[in-house]
């Protein structure tokens, strides 16, 4: 039942993702230049979470998931780039994907070390 709510979760948020990217634009107000990588920062810091937690039923080395994980978020973040490059008003940028996988990244090095650490205790 566990893998089925996080896989459910997984795919929601890749689908609320999917949503915002069809959007022409974004009622986003700009309070500074690039900002918008934070955004892609963040929303990927929440999709690593998802990702980690529902593929932790499959993947038991905490260094493996990460790894995994990563990757997942990473080609996500390229699918959402190239169907960015299909919306009117919308554009492809690589300097996003980066803040994707960073994002991502950093969210996956938090949880790597939260575990490893707890593991060792």
């Amino acid at each position: 039942m566990n893998k089925i709510r996080d896989f459910s979760l997984l795919a929601f948020y890749c689908g609320f993702i999917f949503l915002l990217s069809h959007q022409p634009s974004l009622p986003t107000p700009m309070w500074f230049e690039h900002q918008d990588k934070l955004y892609h920062a963040g929303a990927y810091f929440i999709l690593a979470l998802f990702a980690w937690r529902f593929l932790k039923h499959f993947i038991s080395k905490p260094w493996l998931l990460a790894v995994v994980s990563l990757i997942f978020c990473s080609l996500y973040g390229i699918s959402d780039e190239w169907h960015q490059s299909f919306v009117d008003g919308r554009s492809s940028d690589i300097y996003d994907w980066i803040a994707d996988t960073v994002g991502a990244a950093i969210a996956l090095f938090i949880l790597y070390k939260f575990t490893t650490r707890a593991r060792f205790r």
